[in-house]
């Protein structure tokens, strides 16, 4: 072995040994890192529950109204200045914490990585007595990284509701599909798909559709969920010396296969299901590796009839949803000459937002 002086030091740097050291040390202060951060994190939401609780109880028994929160606001802002998080609307979101965890569940019934702004969208979105559906949505925010915007917006989009009732889907993953992949996949389609980012009239056609899909990539994985990447758009594949093309060929990182999406106008008709099987059907032979699951196909259209759905799939080979999806309805142009453009509603709403800040600021300065 090569021994080592002072003026050798720089030899360590091409050392595997050397860098397997470094790799686990830097390794080992992430994870201590992110253990402090969540530890930090769970402490100060405990201290705002037991701010909440004190205010419940201390308010039912004074019968103060809401002019407490004024002047908690003001006192707790003047005897701490560096420490923020005493603002009026603050403080009546620790109130609603109380309310909504009286036994302080939230520790067994939420994950620890929540902030508070991720509990407060919770709390102001989701009804009181749904912990289950809170419980959904806070697990979903950790696997998928959601900012508290980003959760806020599923909610609205009523993520829950179309992602999580399984009688309304339609697939044959149950029998196609081994287990538990075949519940995962189940768990991943939505009933329906909405693509409310996208403005198209009722008369696009579906290559319109498609652009517009594409044209919105972060938008679309979104709606799509947790895994998804685009492997190809408009995707050729050749059979026999002809070429065909699909709409939109993924891949799924979490069930680490490829999903062919296939974007229909109009209603659903069963000569789709025999075109899709004939995509998986290729894919699986010319792209899929050994190490890949079997190809999923996922069929989208505006309308679909759930029983002659049910029927073109029962003898379908290969593993297939399909779902509809909604596109958001184009104004009249009459309309859109009188409505505010999107800059201008945006600008709008940040000089509102700033004129809220400068008053709960002013109001803790006095």
């Amino acid at each position: 072995m090569q021994r080592l002086n002072k003026d050798s030091g720089y030899l360590l740097h091409v050392d595997k040994r050397y860098k397997e050291l470094l790799k686990e040390i830097k390794f080992r202060l992430q994870k201590a890192q992110l253990r402090a951060a969540i530890a930090v994190n769970r402490e100060l939401i405990q201290f705002y529950w037991e701010v909440g609780k004190l205010i419940v109880e201390r308010q039912t028994q004074a019968q103060w109204g809401d002019k407490l929160f004024d002047n908690l606001a003001k006192d707790l802002s003047h005897s701490f200045p560096d420490t923020k998080g005493f603002s009026k609307t603050n403080l009546k979101n620790m109130r609603l914490f109380a309310t909504h965890y009286p036994a302080s569940e939230f520790g067994q019934a939420l994950p620890d990585q929540l902030t508070w702004t991720h509990h407060v969208v919770l709390l102001q979105q989701v009804a009181l007595e749904d912990l289950a559906k809170k419980q959904w949505y806070a697990i979903q925010t950790v696997e998928n990284g959601w900012s508290y915007r980003q959760l806020r917006e599923q909610i609205l989009a009523g993520l829950y509701d179309r992602q999580s009732k399984k009688s309304l889907k339609t697939t044959n993953f149950n029998e196609k599909l081994p287990s538990p992949t075949s519940e995962l996949a189940q768990e991943m389609i939505k009933e329906p798909y909405k693509f409310h980012f996208l403005t198209v009239g009722e008369d696009a056609h579906e290559k319109e559709v498609h652009s517009g899909l594409v044209g919105h990539i972060k938008q679309f994985l979104m709606e799509l969920g947790q895994g998804f990447a685009l492997y190809g758009t408009k995707y050729s594949i050749h059979v026999s010396g002809k070429r065909f093309e699909i709409d939109l060929l993924m891949y799924n990182t979490k069930l680490h296969c490829y999903f062919v999406i296939e974007i229909k106008r109009g209603d659903f008709h069963p000569q789709h299901t025999g075109q899709l099987n004939f995509y998986l059907s290729a894919i699986d032979e010319q792209l899929k590796m050994p190490e890949d699951g079997p190809t999923i196909g996922l069929l989208l259209c505006e309308k679909k009839d759930r029983v002659i759905a049910e029927y073109a799939l029962r003898r379908v080979d290969s593993p297939m949803s399909i779902s509809e999806y909604q596109l958001s309805k184009a104004l009249p142009a009459k309309l859109t000459k009188i409505l505010p453009t999107t800059d201008e509603i945006e600008a709008e709403l940040n000089e509102y937002s700033k004129e809220i800040d400068k008053t709960e600021d002013d109001n803790e300065k006095d």
